[in-house]
């Protein structure tokens, strides 16, 4: 799980907030937004003006003016049916622009084999490893004397958290946040990306 910590966390950082907003890192975080999603109308629109609209979110940040919009939810099935709660294209530059301040941060407490959202460690990685596992635990298929079904064993446990993301205590969420960033700012804009989601958890209720 991309959650799973290393004990040492005592390092903190701070001012970190005036990163989030340079043309540069938003440069960047509306590429990487964009990727894969180049022909979707949204994508289109925002860059049409695009100068305009990405000096728009600077200042709202810089000004710390900055507001969510509200997200927008579908039904996917892909078989399985999924309720998806989807962002708005500039709130999803946002994202990114905050993620590639503080994710340096947090990616080098996660242990070693936690792949999800982690730069270089793929799907491809993450079978890889599993396939080193698979040959360690089975001793790379060698018997002792005559074979028995014990001899070769090991077990893999698959696991999901139901609706993580809508059921996370967001409190208890930043406050391990804001034992690592010092940085208010910082704390206050995940706190109204996280206050978005819960809004929609008012709604629906």
């Amino acid at each position: 799980m991309a959650l799973a910590l290393r004990p040492n966390m005592a390092k903190t950082y701070n001012n970190l907030y005036k990163k989030i907003f340079t043309p540069k890192n938003l440069n960047l975080a509306w590429k990487n937004a964009r990727k894969g999603k180049t022909k979707k109308n949204y994508v289109l629109e925002f860059e049409t003006s695009l100068r305009k609209n990405l000096t728009k979110l600077k200042e709202e940040l810089e000004n710390l003016t900055y507001k969510p919009e509200q997200l927008k939810t579908f039904i996917l099935r892909d078989p399985k049916t999924r309720k998806i709660s989807k962002s708005a294209f500039p709130d999803r530059i946002v994202h990114h622009a905050l993620i590639q301040i503080i994710e340096p941060i947090f990616g080098t407490t996660f242990i070693y084999d936690s792949c999800a959202n982690q730069k270089g460690k793929c799907n491809l990685f993450a079978l890889k490893r599993f396939e080193q596992f698979v040959r360690k635990i089975s001793q790379n298929g060698k018997t002792n004397g005559t074979f028995t079904h014990n001899q070769i064993k090991g077990y893999c446990l698959k696991a999901d958290i139901k609706h993580y993301f809508e059921k996370v205590n967001h409190k208890i969420l930043v406050k391990i946040l804001s034992k690592k960033i010092k940085d208010e700012n910082i704390i206050g804009l995940i706190k109204k990306i996280v206050a978005n989601s819960e809004t929609k958890r008012e709604r629906e209720s």
